[in-house]
Protein backbone atom coordinates (compact mmCIF):
# COMPACT_ATOMS: atom_id res chain seq x y z
CA UNK A 1 0.00 0.00 0.00
CA UNK A 2 1.22 3.55 -0.68
CA UNK A 3 2.88 5.52 2.09
CA UNK A 4 1.37 8.77 3.32
CA UNK A 5 3.73 11.61 4.18
CA UNK A 6 3.34 14.85 6.08
CA UNK A 7 4.62 17.68 3.91
CA UNK A 8 3.81 20.63 6.16
CA UNK A 9 1.64 21.83 9.00
CA UNK A 10 0.57 25.13 10.49
CA UNK A 11 -1.49 26.30 13.41
CA UNK A 12 -2.84 29.56 14.73
CA UNK A 13 -1.91 30.88 18.15
CA UNK A 14 -4.52 29.87 20.70
CA UNK A 15 -6.69 32.79 21.78
CA UNK A 16 -8.39 32.89 25.16
CA UNK A 17 -11.90 31.52 24.64
CA UNK A 18 -13.78 34.36 26.24
CA UNK A 19 -15.36 37.61 25.12
CA UNK A 20 -12.16 39.45 26.04
CA UNK A 21 -9.95 36.96 24.15
CA UNK A 22 -7.94 38.30 21.23
CA UNK A 23 -9.68 36.03 18.71
CA UNK A 24 -13.25 36.60 19.88
CA UNK A 25 -14.01 38.82 16.88
CA UNK A 26 -12.59 36.23 14.45
CA UNK A 27 -15.03 33.61 13.20
CA UNK A 28 -14.25 29.92 12.95
CA UNK A 29 -14.46 30.25 9.19
CA UNK A 30 -11.81 32.96 9.18
CA UNK A 31 -9.52 30.96 11.47
CA UNK A 32 -9.80 27.96 9.17
CA UNK A 33 -9.37 30.11 6.07
CA UNK A 34 -6.13 31.63 7.33
CA UNK A 35 -4.66 28.19 8.09
CA UNK A 36 -5.47 26.98 4.58
CA UNK A 37 -4.03 30.14 3.04
CA UNK A 38 -0.84 29.71 5.06
CA UNK A 39 -0.40 26.11 3.86
CA UNK A 40 -0.95 27.23 0.28
CA UNK A 41 1.31 30.28 0.31
CA UNK A 42 4.30 29.00 2.26
CA UNK A 43 4.52 25.90 0.07
CA UNK A 44 3.78 27.78 -3.18
CA UNK A 45 1.10 25.15 -3.61
CA UNK A 46 -1.24 24.94 -6.55
CA UNK A 47 -4.47 24.40 -4.58
CA UNK A 48 -6.11 22.57 -7.46
CA UNK A 49 -3.81 19.64 -6.61
CA UNK A 50 -5.46 19.27 -3.19
CA UNK A 51 -8.09 16.56 -3.57
CA UNK A 52 -9.81 16.92 -0.22
CA UNK A 53 -9.86 19.08 2.91
CA UNK A 54 -11.00 17.34 6.11
CA UNK A 55 -11.56 19.55 9.15
CA UNK A 56 -12.60 18.60 12.65
CA UNK A 57 -15.12 20.79 14.47
CA UNK A 58 -16.81 19.65 17.67
CA UNK A 59 -19.62 22.20 17.68
CA UNK A 60 -20.38 22.73 13.99
CA UNK A 61 -23.42 24.93 14.43
CA UNK A 62 -24.35 28.52 13.64
CA UNK A 63 -21.52 30.30 11.87
CA UNK A 64 -19.32 27.21 12.34
CA UNK A 65 -21.92 24.89 10.83
CA UNK A 66 -22.90 23.85 7.33
CA UNK A 67 -19.68 21.95 6.46
CA UNK A 68 -17.09 24.48 7.52
CA UNK A 69 -14.37 22.60 5.62
CA UNK A 70 -15.99 23.24 2.24
CA UNK A 71 -16.70 26.83 3.27
CA UNK A 72 -13.05 27.31 4.24
CA UNK A 73 -11.75 25.98 0.92
CA UNK A 74 -13.96 28.48 -0.91
CA UNK A 75 -12.96 31.34 1.39
CA UNK A 76 -9.26 30.44 0.96
CA UNK A 77 -9.60 30.52 -2.85
CA UNK A 78 -8.72 26.87 -3.34
CA UNK A 79 -11.04 26.70 -6.33
CA UNK A 80 -14.40 25.09 -6.91
CA UNK A 81 -12.80 21.69 -7.61
CA UNK A 82 -11.49 21.20 -4.05
CA UNK A 83 -14.08 19.49 -1.80
CA UNK A 84 -14.26 19.68 1.97
CA UNK A 85 -15.80 17.63 4.74
CA UNK A 86 -16.30 18.33 8.44
CA UNK A 87 -15.99 15.49 10.96
CA UNK A 88 -16.58 15.19 14.69
CA UNK A 89 -14.84 12.74 16.97
CA UNK A 90 -15.16 15.14 19.86
CA UNK A 91 -11.76 16.18 21.27
CA UNK A 92 -9.79 14.03 18.80
CA UNK A 93 -11.48 15.54 15.75
CA UNK A 94 -8.37 17.35 14.51
CA UNK A 95 -6.20 14.25 14.66
CA UNK A 96 -8.94 12.06 13.21
CA UNK A 97 -9.28 14.53 10.34
CA UNK A 98 -5.59 14.04 9.52
CA UNK A 99 -6.06 10.28 9.80
CA UNK A 100 -9.08 10.43 7.46
CA UNK A 101 -7.07 12.42 4.92
CA UNK A 102 -4.13 10.03 5.27
CA UNK A 103 -6.37 7.00 4.87
CA UNK A 104 -7.53 8.30 1.50
CA UNK A 105 -3.91 8.64 0.40
CA UNK A 106 -2.97 5.19 1.69
CA UNK A 107 -5.98 3.69 -0.07
CA UNK A 108 -4.88 5.29 -3.32
CA UNK A 109 -8.04 7.37 -3.57
CA UNK A 110 -6.21 10.70 -3.23
CA UNK A 111 -2.67 11.94 -3.85
CA UNK A 112 -2.75 15.14 -1.81
CA UNK A 113 -5.10 16.22 0.99
CA UNK A 114 -5.31 18.44 4.05
CA UNK A 115 -6.48 17.39 7.49
CA UNK A 116 -6.94 19.74 10.41
CA UNK A 117 -9.52 21.42 12.55
CA UNK A 118 -11.00 24.58 13.98
CA UNK A 119 -12.92 25.73 17.02
CA UNK A 120 -14.01 29.19 18.10
CA UNK A 121 -14.96 28.48 21.68
CA UNK A 122 -15.41 32.14 22.54
CA UNK A 123 -18.14 32.43 19.90
CA UNK A 124 -19.68 28.94 19.88
CA UNK A 125 -19.79 27.54 23.41
CA UNK A 126 -19.05 23.97 24.47
CA UNK A 127 -22.09 21.78 23.84
CA UNK A 128 -23.77 24.30 21.54
CA UNK A 129 -24.50 21.56 19.03
CA UNK A 130 -26.47 19.57 21.60
CA UNK A 131 -26.90 15.83 21.22
CA UNK A 132 -28.68 12.93 22.89
CA UNK A 133 -25.78 11.65 25.00
CA UNK A 134 -26.22 13.96 28.03
CA UNK A 135 -29.97 14.53 27.86
CA UNK A 136 -31.76 11.44 26.55
CA UNK A 137 -32.23 9.06 29.51
CA UNK A 138 -32.28 6.01 27.25
CA UNK A 139 -28.69 6.82 26.26
CA UNK A 140 -27.38 8.68 29.31
CA UNK A 141 -28.26 5.85 31.71
CA UNK A 142 -26.85 3.13 29.47
CA UNK A 143 -23.57 5.04 29.00
CA UNK A 144 -23.22 6.21 32.61
CA UNK A 145 -23.09 9.80 31.38
CA UNK A 146 -20.83 12.03 33.45
CA UNK A 147 -19.55 15.56 32.88
CA UNK A 148 -15.92 15.16 31.84
CA UNK A 149 -14.59 16.92 34.93
CA UNK A 150 -16.35 14.39 37.17
CA UNK A 151 -14.90 11.62 35.03
CA UNK A 152 -11.41 13.10 35.42
CA UNK A 153 -11.93 13.16 39.17
CA UNK A 154 -13.07 9.54 39.06
CA UNK A 155 -9.82 8.58 37.29
CA UNK A 156 -7.82 10.38 39.95
CA UNK A 157 -9.76 8.71 42.75
CA UNK A 158 -9.65 5.20 41.30
CA UNK A 159 -5.92 5.31 40.59
CA UNK A 160 -4.69 7.19 43.65
CA UNK A 161 -3.78 10.45 41.93
CA UNK A 162 -3.84 13.32 44.42
CA UNK A 163 -4.65 17.02 44.13
CA UNK A 164 -0.94 17.77 44.65
CA UNK A 165 -0.04 15.36 41.84
CA UNK A 166 -2.41 17.17 39.48
CA UNK A 167 -1.24 20.63 40.53
CA UNK A 168 2.43 19.70 40.19
CA UNK A 169 1.75 18.40 36.69
CA UNK A 170 -0.03 21.64 35.79
CA UNK A 171 2.88 23.74 37.02
CA UNK A 172 5.28 21.69 34.90
CA UNK A 173 3.05 22.10 31.83
CA UNK A 174 3.18 25.87 32.26
CA UNK A 175 6.95 25.85 32.67
CA UNK A 176 7.51 23.68 29.60
CA UNK A 177 5.18 25.76 27.43
CA UNK A 178 6.85 29.00 28.50
CA UNK A 179 10.29 27.57 27.79
CA UNK A 180 9.19 26.29 24.38
CA UNK A 181 7.92 29.75 23.42
CA UNK A 182 10.99 31.50 24.85
CA UNK A 183 13.29 29.23 22.83
CA UNK A 184 11.28 29.68 19.62
CA UNK A 185 10.29 26.04 19.30
CA UNK A 186 6.89 26.95 17.82
CA UNK A 187 8.23 29.65 15.51
CA UNK A 188 8.20 27.54 12.36
CA UNK A 189 4.60 26.41 12.67
CA UNK A 190 2.57 29.10 14.39
CA UNK A 191 1.09 31.52 11.86
CA UNK A 192 -0.23 34.82 13.31
CA UNK A 193 -3.92 35.54 12.94
CA UNK A 194 -4.29 38.82 11.07
CA UNK A 195 -7.06 41.35 10.43
CA UNK A 196 -8.43 42.48 7.07
CA UNK A 197 -5.45 44.79 6.63
CA UNK A 198 -2.95 42.02 7.26
CA UNK A 199 -2.01 43.38 10.68
CA UNK A 200 -1.47 40.81 13.44
CA UNK A 201 -4.28 40.22 15.92
CA UNK A 202 -2.52 37.44 17.84
CA UNK A 203 0.98 36.01 17.45
CA UNK A 204 1.36 33.87 20.59
CA UNK A 205 -0.75 31.53 22.72
CA UNK A 206 -2.41 33.83 25.23
CA UNK A 207 -3.85 31.37 27.74
CA UNK A 208 -0.48 30.62 29.35
CA UNK A 209 0.29 31.60 32.94
CA UNK A 210 4.06 31.02 33.33
CA UNK A 211 4.09 32.32 36.90
CA UNK A 212 1.77 29.52 38.06
CA UNK A 213 3.06 27.69 41.14
CA UNK A 214 1.76 25.24 43.71
CA UNK A 215 0.80 28.05 46.07
CA UNK A 216 -1.35 29.87 43.52
CA UNK A 217 -3.05 26.65 42.44
CA UNK A 218 -3.77 25.75 46.05
CA UNK A 219 -6.06 28.79 46.24
CA UNK A 220 -8.41 27.36 43.60
CA UNK A 221 -11.46 25.39 44.67
CA UNK A 222 -12.29 22.07 42.95
CA UNK A 223 -14.52 22.88 39.99
CA UNK A 224 -16.72 19.80 39.83
CA UNK A 225 -17.98 19.37 43.40
CA UNK A 226 -21.37 20.82 42.63
CA UNK A 227 -21.83 18.67 39.52
CA UNK A 228 -20.69 15.59 41.40
CA UNK A 229 -22.37 15.97 44.75
CA UNK A 230 -25.40 18.18 44.16
CA UNK A 231 -26.29 17.10 40.63
CA UNK A 232 -25.83 13.46 41.53
CA UNK A 233 -23.07 12.53 39.11
CA UNK A 234 -20.83 11.17 41.87
CA UNK A 235 -23.49 8.52 42.44
CA UNK A 236 -23.40 7.63 38.74
CA UNK A 237 -19.59 7.35 38.89
CA UNK A 238 -19.80 5.00 41.88
CA UNK A 239 -22.54 2.97 40.25
CA UNK A 240 -20.27 2.43 37.25
CA UNK A 241 -17.23 1.74 39.44
CA UNK A 242 -18.47 0.47 42.82
CA UNK A 243 -14.90 -0.20 43.94
CA UNK A 244 -14.68 3.59 44.41
CA UNK A 245 -16.34 4.53 47.70
CA UNK A 246 -16.41 8.29 47.08
CA UNK A 247 -15.34 10.46 44.15
CA UNK A 248 -12.67 12.88 45.37
CA UNK A 249 -12.68 16.15 43.47
CA UNK A 250 -9.18 17.34 42.59
CA UNK A 251 -9.54 19.22 39.30
CA UNK A 252 -10.01 22.95 38.81
CA UNK A 253 -9.33 25.56 36.15
CA UNK A 254 -5.60 25.50 36.84
CA UNK A 255 -5.03 21.77 36.24
CA UNK A 256 -7.56 21.33 33.42
CA UNK A 257 -7.31 22.31 29.77
CA UNK A 258 -7.96 25.92 28.85
CA UNK A 259 -10.93 27.03 26.73
CA UNK A 260 -9.46 28.69 23.64
CA UNK A 261 -9.96 29.52 19.95
CA UNK A 262 -7.72 28.19 17.18
CA UNK A 263 -7.23 26.33 13.92
CA UNK A 264 -4.67 24.01 12.33
CA UNK A 265 -3.95 22.38 8.98
CA UNK A 266 -1.71 19.46 8.01
CA UNK A 267 -0.73 18.80 4.39
CA UNK A 268 -0.45 15.08 3.66
CA UNK A 269 0.11 13.17 0.47
CA UNK A 270 1.73 10.39 -1.47
CA UNK A 271 5.30 10.21 -2.76
CA UNK A 272 3.91 11.02 -6.19
CA UNK A 273 2.29 14.19 -4.81
CA UNK A 274 5.63 15.29 -3.41
CA UNK A 275 7.26 14.98 -6.81
CA UNK A 276 4.40 16.82 -8.49
CA UNK A 277 4.59 19.75 -6.07
CA UNK A 278 8.35 19.79 -5.50
CA UNK A 279 7.83 19.33 -1.76
CA UNK A 280 9.99 17.23 0.53
CA UNK A 281 8.24 15.00 3.06
CA UNK A 282 8.91 15.77 6.70
CA UNK A 283 7.43 12.60 8.21
CA UNK A 284 5.63 9.40 7.33
CA UNK A 285 2.36 8.51 8.95
CA UNK A 286 3.23 5.05 10.23
CA UNK A 287 -0.12 3.93 11.65
CA UNK A 288 -3.25 5.14 13.40
CA UNK A 289 -6.23 3.78 15.31
CA UNK A 290 -9.41 4.77 17.13
CA UNK A 291 -11.19 2.71 19.77
CA UNK A 292 -14.05 2.78 22.24
CA UNK A 293 -13.29 2.58 25.97
CA UNK A 294 -14.89 2.69 29.42
CA UNK A 295 -17.99 4.94 29.47
CA UNK A 296 -17.62 6.40 32.97
CA UNK A 297 -13.84 6.66 33.17
CA UNK A 298 -14.27 8.01 29.64
CA UNK A 299 -10.86 9.74 29.42
CA UNK A 300 -8.65 6.64 29.71
CA UNK A 301 -9.05 5.97 25.98
CA UNK A 302 -5.42 6.98 25.22
CA UNK A 303 -4.21 3.95 27.17
CA UNK A 304 -6.40 1.53 25.25
CA UNK A 305 -5.75 3.06 21.84
CA UNK A 306 -2.00 3.18 22.43
CA UNK A 307 -2.04 -0.56 23.03
CA UNK A 308 -4.09 -1.01 19.86
CA UNK A 309 -1.92 1.15 17.59
CA UNK A 310 1.29 -0.42 18.89
CA UNK A 311 -0.14 -3.88 18.25
CA UNK A 312 -1.21 -2.88 14.73
CA UNK A 313 2.21 -1.44 13.96
CA UNK A 314 4.14 -4.28 15.62
CA UNK A 315 5.95 -1.77 17.83
CA UNK A 316 6.63 -1.40 21.53
CA UNK A 317 6.34 1.78 23.53
CA UNK A 318 10.11 1.69 23.94
CA UNK A 319 10.31 2.23 20.16
CA UNK A 320 8.63 5.62 20.57
CA UNK A 321 10.90 8.62 21.19
CA UNK A 322 8.29 11.27 22.00
CA UNK A 323 4.68 11.18 23.15
CA UNK A 324 2.05 13.90 22.86
CA UNK A 325 -1.09 13.24 24.87
CA UNK A 326 -3.71 15.94 25.14
CA UNK A 327 -3.86 17.46 28.59
CA UNK A 328 -7.63 17.52 28.86
CA UNK A 329 -7.19 17.15 32.61
CA UNK A 330 -4.07 16.43 34.64
CA UNK A 331 -5.28 12.99 35.71
CA UNK A 332 -5.58 11.89 32.06
CA UNK A 333 -1.85 12.22 31.47
CA UNK A 334 -0.86 11.08 34.96
CA UNK A 335 -2.89 7.88 34.58
CA UNK A 336 -1.30 7.31 31.14
CA UNK A 337 2.17 7.65 32.70
CA UNK A 338 1.15 5.34 35.53
CA UNK A 339 -0.35 2.69 33.25
CA UNK A 340 2.79 2.41 31.12
CA UNK A 341 5.31 3.20 33.89
CA UNK A 342 6.65 6.02 31.71
CA UNK A 343 9.29 8.63 32.32
CA UNK A 344 7.54 12.01 32.02
CA UNK A 345 10.61 13.51 30.35
CA UNK A 346 9.53 12.29 26.91
CA UNK A 347 5.85 13.16 27.27
CA UNK A 348 4.50 16.62 26.34
CA UNK A 349 8.00 18.07 26.44
CA UNK A 350 6.74 21.48 25.26
CA UNK A 351 3.79 21.67 27.62
CA UNK A 352 0.21 21.05 26.64
CA UNK A 353 -3.41 22.11 26.82
CA UNK A 354 -3.32 22.92 30.54
CA UNK A 355 -0.92 25.73 29.69
CA UNK A 356 -1.84 26.62 26.11
CA UNK A 357 -5.47 25.56 25.83
CA UNK A 358 -7.59 23.02 23.99
CA UNK A 359 -9.50 24.33 20.93
CA UNK A 360 -11.54 21.15 20.69
CA UNK A 361 -11.73 20.48 16.95
CA UNK A 362 -8.19 21.69 16.24
CA UNK A 363 -6.11 20.30 19.10
CA UNK A 364 -5.32 16.90 17.57
CA UNK A 365 -3.82 18.46 14.45
CA UNK A 366 -1.95 20.99 16.59
CA UNK A 367 -0.23 18.44 18.80
CA UNK A 368 0.61 16.25 15.80
CA UNK A 369 2.49 19.23 14.42
CA UNK A 370 4.13 19.89 17.79
CA UNK A 371 5.39 16.31 17.85
CA UNK A 372 6.82 16.58 14.34
CA UNK A 373 8.59 19.86 15.09
CA UNK A 374 10.11 18.36 18.22
CA UNK A 375 11.34 15.28 16.35
CA UNK A 376 13.08 17.58 13.90
CA UNK A 377 14.49 19.84 16.61
CA UNK A 378 15.97 16.96 18.58
CA UNK A 379 16.88 14.66 15.69
CA UNK A 380 14.66 11.90 17.05
CA UNK A 381 12.69 9.48 14.92
CA UNK A 382 9.24 8.45 16.14
CA UNK A 383 6.34 10.04 17.97
CA UNK A 384 2.98 8.90 19.28
CA UNK A 385 0.11 11.41 19.38
CA UNK A 386 -3.07 10.56 21.27
CA UNK A 387 -6.16 12.16 22.77
CA UNK A 388 -8.95 11.16 25.12
CA UNK A 389 -12.49 11.61 23.82
CA UNK A 390 -15.96 12.19 25.22
CA UNK A 391 -18.27 9.18 25.61
CA UNK A 392 -15.24 6.93 26.12
CA UNK A 393 -13.02 6.75 23.05
CA UNK A 394 -9.39 7.26 22.08
CA UNK A 395 -7.48 8.11 18.91
CA UNK A 396 -3.74 7.71 18.29
CA UNK A 397 -1.29 8.23 15.44
CA UNK A 398 2.36 7.19 15.11
CA UNK A 399 4.62 9.23 12.86
CA UNK A 400 8.22 8.68 11.72
CA UNK A 401 10.49 11.56 10.80
CA UNK A 402 11.84 11.45 7.26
Amino acid sequence: MPDCFIYDHVRSPRGRGKADGSLHEVTALELARQSLVAIKERNKLDPSLVEDVVLGCVDPVGEAGGNIARAATIAADYGKEVPGVQINRFCASGLEAVNFAAAQVIAGAKELAIGGGVESMSRIGIGASGGAWPVDPSLAIKSYFLPQGVSADLIATKYGISRDDCDAFAVESQKRAAKAWDEGRFKRSVVPVVDVNGLPILVKDEHMRPSTDMQSLAQLKPAFVQMGELAGFDAVAIQAHPEVEADKHVHHAGNSSGIVDGAAAVLVGSKKAGKATGLKPRARIHSFASIGSDFALMLTGPIDVTKRVLEKSKMKLSDIDLIEINEAFASVVLRFLQAFDLDASRVNVNGGAIAMGHPLGATGAMILGTALDELERTGKSTALVTLCIGAGMGTATIIERV
